[in-house]
């Protein structure tokens, strides 16, 4: 058990009103900043498989010496998240307000605002989310992501609960544990992290050529949930046997042709057949066209249009 920072602690210049969640790497609390009585969160790092905090202490300590090393890189992983964030201003990317060392482990502090997450107003609504909606939520996003490729960053961990919903549906996007540079060549990468339906199949691999092509996915697979209501079959099983029914041919009734294309689209298999960054599919999105295929192109609709005739 990870035991959280007390109510009234104060770290820094922030006093410390609740914990309000966690992950595997972290602690989220809500807290106030003493010089303007802000609201805030703070992120701590404390991976529960690594550190641990007693009950009488505000210190972090690894849970063993064999796992100091490990301890160590993810904490300074962590720090490189806060200065990534911090460097990319844009409205609907997190706004980091500062970040420190204390307690022997990181902090991160962002603004602090009122809204709803995407991943639990999909369950909550069972899918089926507006075209209306869609448009409001990932022009912005994409838009966001743009700039993120620009400064050669990649995500990489783009899914509905990594969307925060504002007021009027303005999105923000959260969470750049899993952000780091992209490679300018196919050499062997680091092991990624992978949230199964949706992360692309090359992220699964340490091997795999991840690059703006991947974040596409990742939206995509995103924008399938808002329509679906459930995570889509994940890549490395579509790379074995795809199931997926295109977007195209199982909302055709409900939704504009234009975007389900596009969804279809940016889920490809194959990275080299997707929007290769996060602009093209923006483009795509707001101007209405959706995929325009050249005749020597093979999408995932005509693929399972043949495999339908096939089996009819």
């Amino acid at each position: 058990m990870r035991e959280a920072l007390p109510s009234g602690t104060v770290i820094d210049c922030y006093t410390i009103i609740k914990l309000i969640g966690s992950g595997g790497f972290s602690l989220i609390y809500l807290a106030e900043d003493e010089d303007t009585q802000d609201r805030v969160i703070i992120k701590e790092y404390l991976p529960k498989k690594l550190a641990t905090r007693s009950k009488d202490s505000l210190r972090v300590s690894v849970i063993s010496e064999e796992q100091r090393n490990a301890m160590n890189n993810g904490r300074k992983l962590f720090y490189q998240e806060a200065k990534t964030l911090a460097s990319l201003k844009h409205p609907n990317i997190v706004n980091v307000r500062n970040f420190f060392l204390c307690n022997d482990t990181a902090y991160m502090v962002m603004d602090y605002e009122n809204g709803k997450n995407l991943g639990h107003y999909i369950k909550r609504r069972k899918g089926g989310l507006s075209t209306t909606f869609i448009k409001t939520v990932f022009p912005p996003i994409l838009d966001a992501l743009s700039l993120i490729h620009s400064k050669g960053q990649l995500h990489l961990d783009i899914k509905p609960y990594n969307i925060h919903l504002r007021s009027g549906g303005d999105p923000l996007l959260l969470d750049f544990g899993a952000a780091h540079h992209f490679a300018i060549s196919r050499k062997r990468q680091s092991s990624q992290v992978v949230t199964p339906g949706f992360s692309p199949v090359e992220q699964y691999y340490a091997s795999g050529y991840i690059g703006p092509w991947s974040d596409v996915y990742s939206i995509g697979a995103t924008l399938r949930a808002c329509l679906d209501g459930k995570s889509p079959q994940s890549a490395v099983e579509r790379h074995a046997k795809d199931i997926l029914q295109p977007a195209a041919v199982a909302f055709k009734k409900r939704y504009p042709m234009y975007l389900l294309e596009v969804v279809d689209w940016a889920m490809e298999i194959d990275p080299t057949l997707r929007p290769q960054n996060a602009g093209d599919m923006l483009q795509a999105l707001i101007t209405e066209t959706g995929y325009q295929r050249s005749c020597n192109e093979d999408s995932s609709l005509d693929r399972f249009l043949r495999s339908k005739d096939a089996r009819s």
